[in-house]
């Protein structure tokens, strides 16, 4: 069967950073020809939070999410957590996020990030919406915050990664699973091992683009449309057609983050 044949959903992109926001038409349209029929947009600092927003107003097929990158922690004030906490009131924005831990580079405190990650499931809450969790190296930290936050939390474990005992803390918790390109790398083999414990009802995919192109497209800057190339794997890991693996994913995008 075709690629245009698959219907797709980009759970986690950048068409707010370079160099995809050169030219969001020319993505958008080779996006639609893969068979993508939404892309989440994903904010990781209030500029970019803001650009996400304005992206989806001008496109039907792209929504948004506004929040700070762990990394930036220490950019978390009072005042900017406000300012996220108004834009998320508004209807084109799906989620919180990207937030989360990251102690594998030194750029915020644990701690720090710890606090602000605590303030932005509160404006979750607040605006009931699902999470863009990101968590690397920080695999023990997180679990007892979410677990803390209480039961009815949603959200999504984004560019999946860390042992096993972490997704299944996180499918314990009740969140969805998205695994991105880094899947199909030949050096993956653990990460591929993990597609096996996400059931199908938690199963998301995504590119991280422009970060994190496919095997097939390696080297490239990765944007929306290779989607497909992760797509393609997570399928035949689970040993079904891609076009099921298609509709299952999108059908858990549509539902984690209320997608019409």
């Amino acid at each position: 069967m075709s690629q245009s044949a698959l219907e797709l959903i980009d759970t986690h992109c950048h068409l707010n950073t370079e160099p995809l926001q050169e030219n969001v038409r020319a993505v958008l349209h080779r996006a639609q020809a893969a068979g993508v029929v939404h892309c989440v947009c994903v904010g990781t600092s209030l500029a970019t939070s803001q650009a996400a927003i304005g992206l989806a107003r001008q496109w039907s097929m792209v929504r948004a999410t506004v929040g700070v990158h762990p990394n930036d922690s220490e950019t978390v004030t009072d005042e900017l957590v406000r300012h996220l906490d108004t834009l998320a009131a508004d209807p084109s924005v799906v989620a919180i996020g990207e937030v989360g831990l990251d102690f594998y580079r030194e750029h915020a405190s644990p701690a720090r990030q710890m606090e602000a990650l605590r303030g932005f499931i509160a404006i979750a809450r607040r605006r009931q919406l699902p999470l863009s969790l990101h968590c690397r190296e920080a695999y023990d930290a997180l679990v007892p915050i979410l677990q803390q936050a209480g039961p009815g939390l949603r959200g999504v474990i984004h560019c999946a990664s860390g042992p096993p005992a972490f997704i299944q803390a996180a499918l314990g918790l009740g969140l969805y699973v998205s695994f991105a390109g880094n899947v199909t790398f030949p050096n993956a083999p653990a990460l591929r091992q993990l597609v096996s414990l996400v059931p199908d009802d938690r199963l998301l995919i995504e590119t991280d683009s422009p970060y994190l192109a496919p095997q097939p497209v390696r080297g490239q800057p990765n944007e929306p449309a290779y989607v497909a190339h992760t797509a393609n794997c997570l399928a035949t890991l689970r040993g079904i057609p891609v076009e099921k693996l298609g509709r299952l994913t999108s059908d858990n995008a549509r539902r984690l983050f209320r997608l019409v």
